[in-house]
């Protein structure tokens, strides 16, 4: 009976320690969501007319207060942009750290690794060619061949990461693969006529600036059907971050994991990319402050993951806006600026390991 007690104290000094880092995990989450809603506002508030913060509120809440005017530049200029930059960030930041997981590899995203430039040829061919898998309809063609081709990147990066191994080789193989799809984008705009040559320019820049609630809503719709099944993995990913061996020691199946794990990130993927454009780095730095914030537990880092990819997303449409007075700057090119030093760091910080 000595020793017991010992033992139960230590037990309940665990559990109290678990229970404090959950609770404080679950604060930070509740933190970025609050983080995220007051990006949005400020992300309504910014732009070329003279409308406020909290003339934009004010109106949602009270659209009779909105002369007609107004009225549509809330709702169908900045309300669809703002909400579609936090569906995109949500949906970069959410496949980038999946990515991460299932590939062992920090330096993954759907940029760095070639998944949104083999989007865009996805969907450079539609705009271009007209191109179209069988029975696709023509309105669903650049959404659908931008998810096959990001699917068939995220399969040849599973391929080399079964013949080889290293961490390094599969990230030089998605640069490759990064510089392959952008070079056949450029073939494909140098035989482009002068009108499909502006819808691929818009591409390769990446802009919220064609964002409409049709699309708003058919890329809220892809993320409602994916975001359970990546938090129902969780546990999951989460055993996978201690190794393929001790995962499969549990009992979880890696060949399928990794799968569908693929299919969810190139679903995520290809829905952003095929209304946004290219947007680079938030798929890698989003996750990347979620994990410095959560750490490993996929319970709370995959929902981290896709409020830093939001709060990012609604930050850079808001510098797009107001770097430039009266010049809507293409978003891609505000994330790409802000994303080049950290992914530099990254790559230092990992040498110096």
């Amino acid at each position: 009976m000595t020793g017991t007690a010992p033992l139960s104290a230590v037990a309940e000094a665990a559990l109290a320690a678990h229970r404090r880092r959950l609770r404080r995990r679950a604060m930070i989450v509740a933190a970025l969501a609050l983080a995220g809603i007051a990006a949005f506002v400020v992300d309504l508030g910014t732009g070329p007319s003279t409308l406020t913060a909290l003339d934009v509120v004010r109106g949602l809440l009270f659209p009779d207060t909105l002369g007609r005017a107004a009225a549509v530049i809330v709702f169908d200029v900045r309300l669809p942009q703002a909400v579609m930059a936090i569906l995109v960030g949500t949906a970069l930041a959410l496949a980038g750290a999946e990515m991460q997981t299932v590939l062992n590899n920090p330096m993954a995203s759907p940029f760095t690794l070639g998944l949104s430039a083999a989007a865009t040829f996805g969907a450079a061919l539609a705009i271009v060619l007209g191109f179209a898998l069988p029975g696709v309809p023509a309105t669903w063609s650049i959404p659908v061949n931008a998810f096959v081709f990001a699917f068939g990147s995220a399969m040849l990066l599973q391929s080399l990461g079964r013949l080889r191994r290293s961490g390094d080789s599969l990230v030089l193989f998605g640069i490759a693969l990064f510089f392959t799809f952008n070079a056949l984008v450029a073939i494909t705009q140098f035989v482009a006529s002068e009108q499909a040559l502006q819808q691929l320019v818009f591409w390769t820049m990446g802009s919220l600036s064609r964002a409409t609630r049709e699309k708003v809503t058919i890329l809220a719709l892809v993320i409602a059907c994916v975001v359970p099944f990546s938090f129902r993995a969780a546990w999951t990913l989460t055993a996978l971050r201690l190794g393929t061996e001790r995962a499969q020691s549990l009992g979880i199946d890696i060949a399928r994991l990794r799968m569908l794990s693929l299919m969810r990130l190139s679903l995520l993927t290809g829905a952003a990319v095929a209304y946004v454009g290219v947007i680079a780095f938030v798929g890698l730095v989003g996750p990347h402050i979620a994990r410095l914030l959560i750490g490993e537990d996929h319970r709370f880092f995959l929902p981290a993951s896709a409020l830093c990819g939001a709060v990012l997303m609604s930050l850079a449409s808001v510098a797009s806006k107001a770097a430039v007075p009266g010049i809507v700057l293409p978003i891609g090119l505000i994330t790409s600026l802000v994303g080049v030093p950290i992914f530099i760091t990254l790559v230092l910080t990992r040498r110096g390991h």
